[in-house]
């Protein structure tokens, strides 16, 4: 059996060696063009005038094209046809695409495009959630609410009442490789289009509208990405369409591909939410009432804000039971980058919004925010349910918890902080563990589909192609490993070919960690028919019945007799058995309205806990994560040494978002942080001195592939820890409530410590 197996990622020796090949390593043909954007200076006005003589004028520029030139519709949007490829006269942000020009060399597009010579008519940017409240913008026409039982009557009846705000910053998605894409036009007015993408089939939809002709017509083609973590779901939109309409327009292959600052001044980030809460809880610290409010910015277009601001809202309860409970959520509309996928998509925030409270209850009552979480927790028995309805009936987080508490050393730890604490003035030190119960499945239910495409060949090798994407997170190996498995070979006779529309249709986004749920199981099913195939001609062959048939070990077991898995391929071409086949899988037991907000949008949860140790210097903010110890709930896991690196993964990008990455825009909408030298991503030195991670020995009980859960999201949030760990080193400063808000930076920590020690109520 393959399956189970810690085996290396498969193309990992390309990536140290540099051999892997991403879309701006493919050989272009000759006479290749090159494209850039001219992009806009100001947030928020029309053009006046657009002069583009200079540009034109250029050396080597082939053509410069604006939205009057384009054949079709002019949308890159994913959703709702509000977000022009090129701008069509109105600015909505400050980095928006106005024209397109197309050279002959990369740097000769970048210097031709900011030769630009704009008139713009200012009108008043909206910029913060305040601008975009007074002014109504928004995407929808009021909040959305989802609500259970009486929240009010419950606050109003408990003996304790909480309130407070938090703050959470966006995140820039920050993959090694930048968005890219290239566009080879063919016969027929055709195109083949390379695109650093997750989502192949959305980039064969857009580019199919801006030429006009089908989608047959549009062939999309990715074997891998250099990073996406939701980044590449819907922002390469822009660069296929582009190219596609130059490469049309000019006959050439047509090649784009963003510098780093203009990919983080040009694309989306992750939605900064401020969150506010009312409370009441009992003596224990159970939580008997909860009122939410969500305010978050979508950025100028719509593109996935609601879903990500409804998984949010799905996301607010995170491991615990609230029995009445409202969450009203508002989506605005500002003129900054338009906020887009994110790991987690929304999930993340709603969770940080819970665990503080969490938090702030311990505080106020004085308790262990440990003995606070595990009161409020759902039961183990599948009495309970969500706030949206859906029962929870695999909770594992009570057994979970207990065993990282004692592998952690969870409570001796937290005495000798305190004693630290006590004995250190300048140097303060915190822990915190927090769960994590992430749903799995995208909640637009129809995108809970997918397929594969699998032929054995007469000498016994396998080939295989399915609709999920390569982005470093190991999928093709994995799915390789179900396909090994299947058929009983080594992982040598398997080869997964690039992702392509022209052999698996109609495919969802690699996103929602359904990656190996979906194509997993679909890859199952078509090896699956070819095994019936196979297995029913050799049992005629030799008087046995089909179900005596066994694939294993690279050989086919007959009876007593005996066939190499190359002897039985070769067999069963000869005698015109087929040996391709295509699988079809979607996810059972869905049902969501996502307007009332009820139903079942998951088909299962993925569990986490972690536990994080810091240490702050009151002085000056400067912080350490000391400790880190994980516990993630992968099920059965396909791969564990690829889920145990996207547990390690995750949680230092977690932490990252939480600790050191922060946007910043000036006065004018203008992104500052759009460099390595301003935007700080965790580097090596920033991870743990000490850091355990293990999987869970779960198997899932719904029949996923193997019985394993999705790990690609879920342990994103187990770096909530490091921002409570934060704030419990903060608490120790003075007697209120920290009430840090996030990215907490050394500034952020500072400023936090200094209100602790100016005193104020708990």
């Amino acid at each position: 059996m393959s399956i189970a197996r810690p085996l290396p990622h498969d193309t990992a020796q390309l990536h140290v060696t540099g051999a892997a090949r991403y879309v701006d390593d493919i050989p272009t043909p000759a006479n290749a063009l090159h494209l850039a954007f001219g992009l806009s200076s100001i947030a928020c006005g029309t053009i006046a005038d657009l002069d583009l003589s200079d540009v034109r004028a250029a050396d080597d520029v082939v053509a410069v094209l604006t939205a009057d030139d384009l054949p079709f519709e002019n949308d890159v949007s994913p959703s709702i046809h509000d977000e022009p490829l090129l701008s069509d006269g109105t600015v909505h942000y400050l980095g928006q695409p106005l024209f397109l020009v197309v050279a002959t060399s990369h740097l000769a597009a970048r210097k031709a495009a900011r030769k630009g010579m704009i008139t713009y008519e200012e009108s008043t940017p909206i910029f913060t959630i305040e601008d975009a409240l007074a002014a109504n913008s928004r995407f929808e026409e009021g909040p959305r609410i989802y609500s259970r039982g009486d929240p009010e009557q419950a606050i109003a009846n408990a003996p304790h009442l909480i309130e407070g705000t938090l703050e959470l910053g966006g995140q820039e998605h920050f993959y090694l490789e930048s968005q890219a894409a290239m566009v080879m036009p063919q016969e027929n007015g055709d195109v083949v289009v390379h695109s650093s993408t997750q989502h192949p089939t959305e980039i064969q939809h857009k580019v199919a509208h801006a030429l006009g002709i089908p989608m047959h017509g549009v062939r999309v083609e990715m074997r891998r990405m250099g990073g996406g973590f939701g980044g590449k779901e819907s922002q390469g939109n822009a660069l296929a369409v582009a190219c596609a309409v130059a490469a049309i327009k000019t006959g050439r292959t047509c090649k784009m591909r963003y510098d780093r600052d203009d990919d983080m001044i040009i694309t989306g980030k992750r939605h900064d939410f401020r969150i506010t809460y009312r409370v009441g809880v009992d003596d224990q610290g159970r939580v008997q009432g909860i009122d939410f409010m969500h305010y978050t910015r979508g950025g100028w277009a719509q593109d996935l804000t609601l879903p990500v601001a409804d998984r949010a809202m799905l996301h607010s309860d995170n491991a615990y039971h609230l029995p009445h409970v409202r969450i009203e959520s508002h989506r605005l509309k500002t003129n900054t980058q338009s906020a887009t996928a994110y790991r987690g998509f929304g999930g993340p925030q709603g969770m940080v919004g819970i665990e503080r409270v969490m938090d702030h209850i311990a505080h106020h009552l004085g308790m262990d925010p440990l003995a606070v979480r595990q009161a409020n927790y759902y039961a183990a028995d599948g009495s309970q349910s969500t706030p949206y309805g859906q029962t929870v009936e695999d909770f594992v987080l009570h057994e979970m918890t207990d065993q990282l508490v004692e592998s952690s050393n969870y409570h001796v730890r937290r005495e000798a902080i305190a004693e630290w604490n006590a004995a250190n003035p300048v140097l303060k030190k915190g822990i915190a563990l927090t769960p994590v119960k992430f749903g799995i499945s995208f909640t637009l239910t129809h995108l809970n589909q997918a397929g594969a495409l699998v032929h054995v060949y007469q000498d016994g090798s396998i080939q295989l192609n399915h609709g999920g994407t390569e982005m470093g997170q190991g999928l093709f190996q994995k799915v390789a490993q179900v396909a090994a498995s299947r058929f009983g070979v080594d992982m040598d006779f398997v080869r997964i070919t690039a992702t392509d529309t022209g052999k698996v249709p109609n495919t969802s986004a690699t996103a929602a960690s359904s990656g190996s749920d979906l194509n997993g199981m679909a890859v199952k099913i078509a090896c699956d028919t070819i095994r019936a195939r196979m297995a029913e001609f050799l049992a005629e062959q030799h008087q046995a019945s089909p179900d005596d048939i066994r694939f294993q070990d690279g050989n086919v077991h007959v009876g007593d007799n005996v066939l190499t898995f190359q002897q039985a391929a070769a067999l069963c071409y000869q005698n015109r058995i087929g040996l391709s086949a295509t699988g079809f899988y979607k996810t059972p037991k869905l049902a969501w309205d996502r307007i009332k907000g009820e139903g079942r949008p998951f088909y299962y949860f993925a569990y986490g806990a972690s536990v994080t140790e810091v240490v702050i210097d009151t002085l000056t903010g400067e912080n350490r994560i000391l400790r880190t110890d994980l516990l993630q709930d992968a099920g059965a896991s396909l791969n564990p040494a690829l889920d145990i690196g996207q547990v390690e993964g995750a949680y230092v990008q977690g932490a990252g978002w939480l600790t050191t990455e922060e946007l910043v825009w000036d006065g004018k909408g203008a992104l500052r942080t759009h460099a390595p030298s301003t935007y700080k991503i965790p580097a090596c030195s920033d991870r743990p001195d000490i850091f355990n991670v293990a999987l869970f020995d779960n198997e899932n009980r719904e029949d996923t592939i193997y019985r394993s859960k999705a790990v690609g999201e879920p342990p994103f949030m187990l770096g909530i820890s490091a921002l409570m760990a934060l704030s419990d080193a903060v608490a120790a400063c003075g007697d209120s409530y920290p009430d840090l808000n996030a990215p907490a930076t050394g500034e952020r920590i500072l400023d936090a410590v200094q209100k602790q020690q100016g005193g104020g109520d708990a």
